[in-house]
């Protein structure tokens, strides 16, 4: 798995802004993006590889930061069964906590979107960060999976 992009937006209904480089920190999640504070919902990661399905479902390529994620992974497709996993990049640790729930704020972005992000865990996922990290495009994902006790 691949790192391929990193977003942050400063407001609730701000534009993406597309970065290089970014640190993470259990305080204040990505840097300067305005859902950094902890807790569930703190870093959303988007799969490359289902955002290419729901483009597809809508007949449109689509750049991914506008389903407004903070990362976009390639090489993996989430699914409720990766819940309570870490995303690792580098020392940044990141637990999945839900399914980033796609909103009707999709449909504003292209008409169809939402719809098209409900199956199959395809909106991303909700993270909250475990451990700070500074990332950067091109970084190694590891994704580990937490075995119940």
């Amino acid at each position: 798995m691949k790192l391929i992009g990193i977003a942050r937006r400063k407001a609730s209904r701000a534009v993406m802004e597309e970065l290089n480089q970014v640190n993470v920190t259990c305080e204040s999640g990505v840097e300067d993006d305005f859902r950094g504070k902890p807790g569930k919902r703190q870093v959303t990661v988007l799969s490359l590889d289902s955002w290419q399905d729901a483009c597809d479902e809508v007949g449109e390529t689509l750049p991914w930061t506008i389903r407004r994620a903070n990362l976009l992974v390639e090489g993996v497709r989430f699914s409720e069964r990766n819940v309570g996993d870490i995303i690792a990049i580098g020392s940044l640790q990141l637990q999945i906590t839900r399914e980033t729930d796609p909103c009707p704020r999709m449909d504003e972005q292209f008409q169809g979107m939402t719809q098209a992000l409900r199956s199959e865990w395809r909106g991303g996922v909700c993270c909250r960060v475990l451990s700070d990290g500074d990332i950067q495009l091109g970084n190694s994902v590891q994704l580990v999976t937490q075995v119940e006790s």
